[in-house]
């Protein structure tokens, strides 16, 4: 028995040990990553950019193949796949970071933006768009024309945020666990509709319905790459300012008020930004999962809950898992393209599981 808790005591300390020497180099490891995977992904795809064609096509060195080649090579990098590749990295480190916010805002490592009904709304609205384009009132929004479904989706998430808080809300207090059940009650109440648009809509909505619903980086461009980008740098300042107050709130309300923290302050705040970031990342590529639970837990067994370097980890992460799982779905069945959804849910579940056994493993040594 003593040699059971000899065993225990010290892998704990072994354990921190190595979470500590991680933690010192894990935003230069994971910059590594990022520059990697994203390298890969601008090579390959339906038309593939050998890696010695690639410094000509990004314009840092002369012509090595035909003129008409280099031509080609670069239309497809900046017209289709930089800008493609930026919006997966953005969309990635947003949904971690919401993650990350969540799982510190409810002291639950299960929380996500999906669980309070903020993707569920601006999944319904974004349905709602679909269903009803050819609708009168469609045509009198059709000078929107691409721009719609985006912003229904964004309109959606913000409007769910906003009846969340006003239902969590009474006397200047922010009730987090009234705000986790509404959206629960919430999530139902938009799948419930999201079930009524499908029974509707016909076989052209249906498919364009199911394949938001499934995610996907297919309609990514420059000017959505625009509006991604200010909402990541804002988001990843918040981040800065709520870091340790989110700490400090792991203790309870209570002792992190007493550490000077104004709580409700911050649960607005933390609030505000999930509703932000998830609505545009929700807005450019449908609903995607499990990102936003996988990251921020992983991350937390590797260098541990200081969110002032989960947060940023947390980003670059999910940038990195993003733009690997849309690279494979843009190469796995090529010339098609496989739902993105499909794949994070087909990585990151099993991965998830995996931790949580080998948590549970550990435990019982």
């Amino acid at each position: 028995m003593s040699v059971a808790a000899g065993t225990e005591a010290r892998s704990p300390r072994r354990h921190a040990g190595a979470g500590r020497r991680f933690s010192s180099v894990a935003i230069p490891l994971l910059l590594a990553m990022l520059a990697v995977t994203t390298v890969i992904a601008l090579t390959v795809g339906a038309a593939g950019i050998p890696l010695s064609r690639l410094p000509a096509a990004l314009g840092f060195a002369g012509n090595t193949a035909s003129d008409a080649m280099t031509a080609r090579d670069q239309l497809v990098l900046w017209a289709i796949r930089i800008p493609r590749i930026a919006a997966a990295a953005m969309v990635g480190g947003l949904l971690a970071a919401t993650g990350a916010i969540m799982q510190g805002l409810f002291r639950n490592p299960l929380a996500d933006p999906a669980l309070v009904g903020v993707s569920s709304g601006g999944a319904l609205a974004a349905v709602s768009a679909i269903v009803f384009t050819d609708s009168a009132l469609g045509d009198s929004l059709r000078f929107l024309q691409t721009e719609l479904l985006p912003l229904a989706a964004f309109a959606g998430s913000l409007a769910t945020t906003v009846i969340l808080y006003s239902i969590s809300s009474r006397s200047g207090r922010t009730s987090i666990t009234i705000f986790l059940l509404a959206g629960i009650a919430f999530t139902a109440i938009a799948n419930a509709g999201i079930g009524l648009l499908i029974f509707i809509a016909d076989d052209r909505q249906l498919r364009d319905i199911t394949f938001w619903m499934l995610g996907s980086m297919s309609g990514a461009s420059w000017a959505k790459d625009a509006v991604l980008a200010p909402v990541l740098l804002v988001g990843l300042a918040a981040c800065t300012f709520i870091a340790r107050g989110l700490d400090l709130l792991v203790l309870g309300e209570a002792d992190a008020f007493h550490g000077g923290v104004d709580v409700e302050r911050l649960k607005r705040i933390s609030i505000v930004l999930v509703a932000a970031m998830t609505g545009v990342a929700v807005s450019v590529c449908g609903v995607i999962g499990f990102v936003g639970i996988v990251v921020p837990h992983l991350l937390r067994l590797l260098i541990g809950p200081a969110h002032r370097l989960l947060l940023p980890a947390s980003v670059l992460l999910g940038a990195i898992l993003m733009v690997g799982a849309d690279t494979l779905a843009r190469t796995i069945v090529a010339p098609a393209e496989m739902p993105i959804g499909i794949l994070t849910a087909a990585i990151g579940a099993p991965f998830f599981l995996g931790i949580l056994l080998r948590q549970r493993g550990l435990a019982s040594l």
